[in-house]
């Protein structure tokens, strides 16, 4: 089952010949298309390949292109270009010769690739987001949705990658990606590894919220909803949108603001008292000047703006369309609704936390620490590196 010929397990074999105590020193491949600020998953990654490299290991990235890469970490810039629907295949490809022309320990891929030793399911399943685009889509949009050649490269692409002959391992960030995989593809359970994300707490513990409330022109008293995210279809904000409308409709106990984090265009016809903030690099300020996070996707793995908000002390509403959402519980720290579309009750959940006033939870934010999610990631690719060498030694 090893990701490479024979041929390649033989040239393992011999460069794998050195003192037990050198094991200790991994070289990594860690494999994603592209890069964004404000990405989780970029952002997941980066916060790991500093952690890895700390740790003395070798780390290379393998990507189109990558910007404020720790010292010593080897980019492999591997660009692609041509027609968008099959760029996503191009790169897979472009990352098959390239793993070829090396030698790793451990490959460890964020991105729909041809082979890796552990993979990373963080953006979930492609068919699964193409299921509920058409749940939610208008009846007459709903038999196109899926169509195009991008699409058939991605489900292509997704079925290599959940191939058990492809991957060793899959790390899912959510129990909920977990049972996706196990209905739709036949890869071992035992072989899937649930591994939660993890936040900087104490920076999200450390927000100004007076100087970030004066950025937006927010005053004390007002009650601020904050959501955050780009792909607005993906994440549901047209839901919230409509729910702030009835809300304002209502008499509220406290004046009522929603800030909008991420790229994206205001639609037309918004409620004036949103406030479209773009994207936020400094997210901790934005949590500490909200009272409440909102996030009503029809589809999230498991969205890290909603730890991050709750490592913030922030209440958390979402949907069981979210991953994240098995860390909610309805009353406690937050709220989960059935269904992003049932506005009433997303109206009347965001309500009943507003007549609880400008509170701040007191949550064990232990549990939400990276390094928790660091060490139980490297002893997963720990262990794909350990059957990666008995293979090229019994092969």
């Amino acid at each position: 089952m090893p990701p490479y010929s024979s041929g390649r397990r033989a040239a393992l074999a011999v460069a794998m010949r050195v003192e037990p105590s050198e094991f200790n020193r991994m070289k990594l491949a860690l494999i994603r298309r592209q890069f964004s600020a404000t990405g989780g998953a970029e952002l997941y990654l980066q916060r790991l390949v500093q952690a890895l490299a700390q740790r003395g290991h070798e780390i290379h990235v393998l990507a189109e292109k990558w910007a404020g890469l720790p010292e010593g970490v080897v980019l492999h810039a591997l660009p692609v270009g041509g027609i968008r629907a099959l760029r996503p295949r191009r790169f897979a490809e472009a990352v098959q010769k390239e793993l070829n022309a090396h030698v790793f320990d451990c490959v460890f891929s964020l991105e729909r690739t041809i082979r890796q030793d552990v993979y990373r399911a963080g953006d979930g399943l492609h068919r699964v987001w193409l299921e509920r685009r058409r749940e939610f889509a208008p009846a007459w949009r709903r038999p196109f949705i899926g169509w195009g050649w991008f699409h058939r490269q991605m489900l292509a692409l997704e079925a290599e990658v959940f191939n058990p002959q492809n991957t060793r391992h899959i790390i899912v960030n959510s129990r909920m990606v977990r049972d996706e995989i196990l209905q739709n593809f036949d890869f071992p359970a035992e072989r899937i590894h649930w591994v939660p994300n993890g936040v900087d707490v104490r920076r999200f513990q450390s927000g100004n919220r007076q100087a970030a409330r004066r950025r937006w022109g927010i005053g004390d008293g007002d009650y601020v909803l904050l959501f955050a995210g780009s792909g607005w279809e993906r994440k549901g904000l047209r839901f919230l949108l409509q729910a702030v409308e009835i809300l304002n409709r209502r008499t509220l106990p406290m004046p009522l603001k929603l800030v909008v984090a991420g790229k994206g265009r205001p639609p037309k016809g918004a409620p004036a008292n949103v406030i479209f903030a773009g994207p936020v690099p400094d997210m901790e300020n934005a949590c500490a000047a909200a009272d409440l996070f909102v996030l009503t996707p029809i589809y999230e793995p498991s969205a890290n703006v909603c730890i991050e908000a709750l490592a913030a002390g922030l209440p958390v509403i979402t949907t069981r369309q979210n991953g994240a959402s098995e860390w909610i519980q309805d009353g406690v720290n937050g709220a989960v609704l059935s269904s992003p579309a049932d506005i009433a009750s997303l109206a009347d959940a965001i309500m009943a936390w507003m007549a609880r006033g400008q509170v701040r939870l007191k949550e064990d934010a232990g549990r939400y620490d990276l390094e928790r999610n660091v060490e139980r990631t490297l002893a997963i690719l720990e262990q794909a590196a350990g059957e990666r060498r008995r293979e090229a030694t019994d092969g």
